[in-house]
């Protein structure tokens, strides 16, 4: 491949070159960033969020981003001519959210998502490292870590993951690691735990399904004596936490939720209880393999500056409040 201009070498993160920021409350110029997967979920979000404070965004995404004064580059990076194109001299960071996030798809399909999660993601770091591109803030998952029954999950566990999915994003963080080590680049991991919020109409996760069912008088499944627990973040949190994450001073992973695990039962109480609408529910077998509860530590995190605003009750009442909206 012919030589990129600019650097080989990332700058180091403590070197001046990294404009911008000197901590999150001293920004002293506009940003330049790219988001990967920026016409997403999350992404949009994101974008949404770094306009408003002034930064220079662009997105590269499969589909193109909503408001045609995003620049945006429409392209799959699994090819590496896209990640050529999208990774330009000036970008002060990148934020990546592109990825396949379906479980189920990847046991179905583990060769298409370890391409999409894993070396397209290498794809960005090169360019970044050979343009000496310092920041890049990746969006991961707490199943890196695994099932590990009711206990807690933070940073410090050893990584287990059991699908195809978790192993990707595994993988994608010892790359991280790799790259601000060899070439100084300040990487920050965010493992997410399950984002949900405002503008998730098409998606299939539980509370988008809640939202539904509500509005259409539908029936929500739940798996098993609906007992297993998890952590759900609302997305203007998650957005905040990249926002934080492209303004640390050194490498990190943050586990990232909103710091409470609900059962399934209890989730569709509040549901029921913010909607108004006595959703119908119908118990079925489990999933093979399902964990039975998902409890993070969100210590670090809250520890370098970050907390969550929302809780669960407060999240599922915003997210109604949306798809109402949207609902005309």
């Amino acid at each position: 491949m012919p030589a990129r201009r600019g650097s080989v070498r990332g700058p180091r993160a403590d070197e001046a070159g990294v404009r911008g920021y000197h901590g999150e409350s001293e920004r002293v110029s506009t940003l330049r960033i790219l988001v990967t997967g920026g016409s997403g979920f999350i992404g949009r979000h994101v974008v949404e969020r770094l306009r408003a404070r002034g930064d220079d965004v662009s997105v590269v995404d499969l589909k193109p981003f909503p408001d045609p004064s995003v620049p945006c580059v429409v392209g799959d990076l699994r090819n590496r001519s896209i990640a050529e194109e999208a990774v330009t001299e000036g970008l002060d960071g990148v934020v990546h959210l592109a990825a396949i996030t379906s479980v189920l798809q990847s046991v179905n399909e583990p060769d298409a998502v370890f391409h999409t999660n894993v070396v397209a993601t290498e794809y960005l770091l090169e360019e970044c490292r050979q343009l000496g591109v310092a920041r890049f803030v990746f969006a991961s998952t707490n199943a890196v870590a695994g099932d590990v029954g009711r206990a807690t999950i933070d940073e410090s566990l050893s990584l287990r993951p059991m699908t195809p999915y978790g192993a990707t994003k595994a993988a994608a963080e010892m790359l991280f690691s790799a790259y601000a080590s060899s070439y100084g680049m300040l990487t920050v991991a965010l493992r997410f735990t399950n984002v949900y919020g405002a503008g998730m109409q098409t998606k299939d996760s539980v509370i988008a399904r809640l939202m539904r069912a509500a509005l259409a008088g539908g029936t929500i499944q739940v798996y098993g004596d609906g007992e297993q627990l998890r952590d759900y973040v609302y997305v203007t949190d998650a957005a905040r936490a990249i926002e934080h994450g492209l303004a640390l001073e050194e490498p990190d992973v943050l586990t990232i939720g909103a710091g409470e695990s609900v059962s399934m039962n209890e989730l569709h109480r509040l549901a029921c209880e913010v909607t108004g609408v006595e959703i119908a529910k119908e118990h079925v077998p489990g999933k093979p393999g399902e964990m039975p509860a998902v409890v993070v530590d969100i210590s670090h995190a809250r520890a370098t500056g970050w907390q969550p605003e929302y809780t669960v009750r407060d999240g599922i009442a915003a997210t109604w409040q949306d798809f109402r909206s949207s609902d005309g």
